[in-house]
């Protein structure tokens, strides 16, 4: 008896070490988008005759598929590259006070598909959950047969609560103790994770932008919604105790300033806004896709000065978030991404003149790599997490 239950705990453990390096091999293609079979037996640790056996389990799941190198790039024989497979889909989500923006996101964070749905006034939840469902209906109706969605990932701009996924507070959306997750879930009938959009766009930028093998970083969005950010720290996203880490958008930059949604007075994102450079600059809430290059171009003097208004407000924000974290990086999205290119010398002298000099050594200030689709690559992220974990649950 006591032979079989060894025999029994031998299998048992053998099939979970076969789901744990199947898993290894698949986050490695994932995030790599794309890796030679001889790089994988070297980063795995396992032999060769492994690795062939588990990336044929992965192409026979058709969760990646592989192609012969080039040639010119190696020396003797090269070894296959592994891809991310095509047939594996996340619906990604992100809604704002302006519109919700949908993707369909392919293995390797590639955005295949992207529908953006205008609002013409502040969505309530379930106008929000109605559009959802309808822009999801258009792009899964449009799939090839061998396409599988794996699930739905929410960027959220607001507070989420992790494991229940409830939001607990949208401040820009007016949305209070919301289980989004859930009212998307029954509409669309496809598994749905939320997060907030801060921390999954600094995960994305961290894994295929200019976050990539950085250990110390910090993510900054400006938004319709607001200012929001996220923290990698040894190499691992940094939630806090309750998953509300980041909110730099509530760091104190001006104590005369004005109230902010949260009841403070003079949060950074009272002072730095959006709406407040569209104005400027002359455009409406529908030309927000022409904001970055009038704010590059500083097509007038009200815009500069604005533009200088705000860098300076953002300078003070950074240099708290630099004294207190010493992160390596600081990654800008959104239109923070536009503060920082019209003068990235002037703003980092800014920042350099408030800030403990020791921690600037090694800081680089850049703008997301990923652009416009970082929300939706992270959002992906969330719906893509039970695949990576365990390929073995899905057979597309």
């Amino acid at each position: 008896m006591s032979n079989q239950k060894r025999s029994g705990d031998l299998g048992t453990n053998a099939e979970a070490q076969r789901r744990r390096n199947l898993s290894a091999l698949l986050r490695l293609v994932h995030e790599s988008r794309g890796l030679q079979r001889s790089t994988l037996t070297r980063l795995t640790g396992l032999n060769r005759s492994t690795v062939s056996l588990l990336v044929n389990e992965l192409v026979d799941r058709r969760l990646v598929y592989e192609a012969q190198s080039d040639p010119t790039n190696s020396v003797g024989r090269p070894s296959p590259t592994v891809h991310p497979g095509r047939n594996a889909l996340a619906i990604a989500v992100n809604p704002e006070v302006d519109a919700v923006t949908v993707g369909l996101v392919g293995l390797g964070g590639i955005v295949q598909h992207r529908i953006r749905h205008s609002f013409a006034a502040l969505p309530d939840v379930h106008s929000a959950i109605d559009a959802t469902a309808s822009v999801i209906d258009q792009l899964t109706v449009a799939l090839n047969p061998d396409e599988t969605i794996v699930g739905v990932g929410v960027a959220m701009p607001g507070l989420v609560r992790p494991g229940d996924g409830l939001v607990r507070l949208a401040p820009h959306l007016g949305w209070r103790e919301v289980p989004f997750a859930q009212l998307l879930h029954d509409r669309v009938m496809l598994p749905v994770a939320i997060a907030n959009d801060a921390t999954v766009g600094v995960t994305a930028e961290h894994m295929f932008g200019a976050g990539r093998g950085v250990d110390e970083m910090i993510y900054l969005n400006g938004g319709a919604s607001g200012i929001g950010g996220g923290i990698i720290s040894a190499s691992r996203n940094i939630g806090g105790i309750d998953g509300y880490a980041g909110e730099f958008g509530h760091t104190s930059v001006n104590p005369t300033g004005s109230i902010c949604e949260c009841g403070a007075v003079g949060c950074l994102q009272t002072e730095v806004r959006r709406d407040r450079l569209l104005a400027a600059a002359g455009l409406t809430d529908s030309q927000n896709e022409d904001l970055d290059v009038a704010i590059i171009e500083g097509r007038s003097i009200e815009l500069r000065t604005e533009v200088a208004r705000q860098a300076s407000f953002l300078a003070i924000a950074l240099r708290n978030a630099i004294n207190i974290l010493n992160p390596q990086s600081i990654v800008f999205g959104g239109f923070l991404a536009s503060l920082l290119a019209v003068d990235p010398k002037r703003l980092r002298e800014a920042v350099r003149r408030q800030t403990i000099e020791s921690s600037l050594d090694r800081l680089t200030l850049s703008g997301a790599q990923l652009g416009a689709d970082i929300l939706l690559v992270g959002a992906a992220g969330l719906a893509f997490e039970p695949l990576l974990s365990d390929p073995t649950a899905f057979r597309l």
